[in-house]
C-alpha cells in the first residue's frame, strides 16, 4: 500500500498561515494587445488610467492588515506598467510605502516594454526604490515582432536598456520568446549573441503559447500559423539552456536563467509555494489558504472600489493536500528542487511520509534524483518536466487516499 493514506496527518494550521512577504501589483494597459496575450489587459485613455490609479490605491489600502511582515518583494506586471505617467507612478509607489511595511533590501521590480521608458520615469521609479528592470524584448527579429503584434522595434530595446543603465539601474532583465511563429534555431541564437552584448544580469526564456481567445488561437485552429514545431522547438530550448549554462548563468527556474546570485527573488516566492498579496486588474493572490482572484472587468473594478469594497471575482480553499501536491508541483522547476527540510518546515509532516510511492516510482524511471536532501528533476527532464508534475496531482485526494 502507498504511503498516500498518511495525508490526514497534515494540519490545517500549517504552512498556510506563513502570513506574505510579495506583492504583485498589476497594471492592464499596453499601447496594443499582443497577439498571443490572453492577460487581463486594456488599449485605456488616460481617463480611464487614472481612473485605474486611484481604484488600486484603494485596494492597497484594503489589503494593508493583509501583510504584517515587511514585503521582500514588490512585483509591477502588466500590461505595461511603463505606460502610466510619471505621476500616476508616483501615485502608485508612494501609496505601496505608505501602506506596507517594505523591507530595506526588498526588491522592487517593475515591467516595461522597450521605449516606453523615459529619464523622467526611471527617475521617479528609482526615487521610490524600484531596483529591477524587466525589458519584455521577446525577439530581436523585425519580422517576428511584427507577427507577435509588438509595437517596439528592436533598436528599442539597446535604447531602454542605455537609459536604465545611465541612470544607475543594475538590476536588468530581458524577456525572450521561441517557438515563434516561422522562427528559427539561427534566430534563437542570434538573439542569445545579442543578450550576451548586454550588461545584466536576469534571463526569461518562455515557448510560446497557444492561448484560447487570442488572435494566435484563431489563427492556429484555422491552419494559419506556422510554428516551428515540437522537435525545432525542444532544440530552441536545449540550444539556449547550452549556450546560457556554458556562460556560467544557472538555470535555475526552467524558463529563467541569472548570474549566481541573481535569481528573481519574486519568482522564487511562485515556485516555492509561498504566499503573496496581489492587487489590480484580473490579479491573482495567494495567501491564508485562499487562492482568490480579481475580477477582469475594468467596470466592475472600478466600482468595487468605489464603494469600498475588493474587487475579487473568486476565492478558492486550498486545503493541505492540495498545498503539499502543489509544493512539489512547482518546486520540482527549480534547479535547487524540493527539500526535506523546507517541505517539513512548511506542511509540518516529511515529504516521503506523503509522496513515497510516487517519488520512488519517479526514481525508477529516472525523472527525479536525489541531491542530498532535495528531490531534483534530472537534467533530461526539464523540457518535458509536465510530465513529472502531472504524477503528484490529485494523489492526497479522499478518494485515492488508501489507494494502492
Amino acid at each position: 500500500m502507498s504511503s498516500f493514506n498518511k495525508h490526514r496527518h497534515i494540519s490545517a494550521a500549517t504552512g498556510l498561515q506563513v502570513p506574505a512577504e510579495a506583492l504583485y501589483i498589476h497594471i492592464p494597459f499596453c499601447q496594443s494587445r499582443c497577439h498571443y496575450c490572453d492577460f487581463a489587459t486594456a488599449v485605456a485613455p488616460a481617463a480611464v488610467r487614472d481612473a485605474y490609479v486611484q481604484a488600486l490605491t484603494r485596494e492597497l489600502a484594503l489589503l494593508r492588515d493583509e501583510a504584517s511582515r515587511p514585503l521582500k518583494s514588490v512585483y509591477f506586471g502588466g500590461g505595461t506598467p511603463t505606460l502610466l505617467s510619471a505621476n500616476q507612478l508616483r501615485q502608485v509607489l508612494e501609496c505601496v510605502h505608505k501602506t506596507f511595511p517594505v523591507a530595506v533590501d526588498a526588491e522592487i521590480t517593475f515591467e516595461a516594454n522597450p521605449g516606453t521608458v523615459t529619464r523622467e520615469k526611471l527617475m521617479v521609479l528609482q526615487s521610490l526604490g524600484v531596483n529591477r528592470l524587466s525589458f519584455g524584448a521577446q525577439t530581436f527579429n523585425e519580422a517576428l515582432l511584427l507577427a507577435l503584434g509588438r509595437r517596439h522595434e528592436a533598436r528599442d530595446v539597446d535604447e531602454s536598456l542605455a537609459l536604465a543603465q545611465t541612470l544607475g539601474f543594475n538590476r536588468l532583465s530581458i524577456d525572450l520568446m521561441f517557438g515563434l511563429p516561422n522562427q528559427t534555431l539561427e534566430d534563437v541564437e542570434t538573439a542569445l549573441s545579442r543578450f550576451f552584448s548586454y550588461d545584466i544580469e536576469h534571463l526569461s526564456a518562455y515557448w510560446l503559447k497557444i492561448e484560447p481567445g487570442t488572435p494566435f488561437y484563431t489563427w492556429h485552429q484555422q491552419g494559419l500559423l506556422p510554428l516551428p514545431g515540437e522537435d525545432a522547438e525542444a532544440d530552441m530550448y536545449e540550444w539556449v539552456r547550452h549556450r546560457m549554462t556554458t556562460e556560467g548563468w544557472q538555470h535555475y527556474e526552467i524558463s529563467n536563467f541569472a548570474k549566481p546570485g541573481r535569481e528573481s527573488v519574486h519568482n522564487l516566492v511562485y515556485w516555492r509555494n509561498q504566499p503573496y498579496l496581489a492587487a489590480g486588474l484580473g490579479a491573482y493572490g495567494y495567501s491564508h489558504q485562499i487562492r482568490s482572484s480579481n475580477t477582469r472587468s475594468m467596470k466592475d473594478y472600478l466600482q468595487m472600489l468605489e464603494r469600498g469594497q475588493r474587487p475579487v471575482a473568486e476565492r478558492q480553499s486550498i486545503s493541505p493536500q492540495e498545498y503539499a501536491e502543489n509544493t512539489m508541483m512547482l518546486g520540482l522547476r527549480l534547479q535547487e528542487g524540493v527539500s526535506r527540510r523546507r517541505f517539513l518546515s512548511q506542511h509540518g509532516v516529511a515529504m516521503e511520509e506523503l509522496f513515497d510511492f510516487v517519488i520512488r516510482s519517479l526514481i525508477a524511471k529516472g525523472w527525479v534524483q536525489w541531491q542530498q536532501d532535495r528531490l531534483v528533476l534530472v537534467p533530461e527532464m526539464w523540457p518535458v518536466g509536465n510530465v513529472v508534475f502531472e504524477e503528484f496531482v490529485g494523489v492526497l485526494g479522499d478518494e485515492q487516499a488508501g489507494g494502492n
